[in-house]
């Protein structure tokens, strides 16, 4: 229950039009009563809110199990009443998810079109200078110093000319840029469960196959 009321929540975040990452089925929204331009994301605020009812119902069975000593005791029949809600709301609540995922629609090009603002290739960045001799401290502070001139240049660490990098260390501008902007630094990865693609369609594969295979 609470996975999923995170996962509601980011969702309704992403729909928004901060974000706009996300198209949602209209079967699975309401309109709103004032601004006809307004899609509210009903279903996932139900499910959000129905967690809530699910944590309530793990409170009730602590409450109810905290002074009993041991062996069976009469309290325990009113277990069921909490039990059984917590199952019947999280598998309902999970029939939804499935089909509001099936169905919805991410806006990649929404996505793609931000994704460079964020300085997501920053820790790449520090990565390569520690390969290039740079000890970890100082290739955290340099970076850092190295997004601070972007946000103030309004520009990205793969657009700061090459003799910014020369100050950090002699020779670095020399590979540094194959390592910046997004598509380098996800291609930068190695390591097993990174976000390198090769590693992601490797695990989706791993898990089409488990879920696909017989019980």
């Amino acid at each position: 229950a609470l996975h999923l009321s995170g996962w509601a929540e980011e969702w309704v975040l992403w729909t928004t039009t901060e974000f706009g990452f996300l198209d949602l089925p209209d079967a699975f929204c309401t309109g709103s009563s004032i601004m006809p331009h307004k899609k509210n994301p009903d279903v996932l605020e139900l499910i959000r809110g129905k967690a809530a009812r699910v944590v309530a119902d793990l409170q009730q069975l602590m409450v109810l199990v905290k002074g009993l000593p041991l062996a069976y005791n009469r309290d325990l029949q009113e277990d069921k009443v909490a039990l059984f809600d917590a199952h019947d709301t999280v598998t309902a609540s999970l029939e939804l998810a499935a089909v509001l995922v099936r169905e919805s629609r991410f806006r990649t090009d929404v996505i793609a079109a931000r994704l460079e603002d964020g300085y997501l290739d920053a820790t790449t960045l520090m990565e390569f200078c520690i390969a290039q001799g740079v000890p970890m401290r100082a290739a955290h502070e340099a970076v850092g110093k190295l997004v601070r001139l972007c946000e103030e240049r309004r520009c990205r660490l793969a657009e700061l000319p090459p003799d910014v990098y020369e100050r950090v260390r002699p020779g670095l501008s020399a590979g540094v840029y194959k390592v910046l902007g997004v598509a380098n630094a996800l291609a930068a990865f190695r390591s097993a469960g990174s976000t390198a693609p090769a590693e992601v369609e490797r695990r989706l594969l791993g898990w089409r196959q488990r879920l696909t295979e017989p019980p």
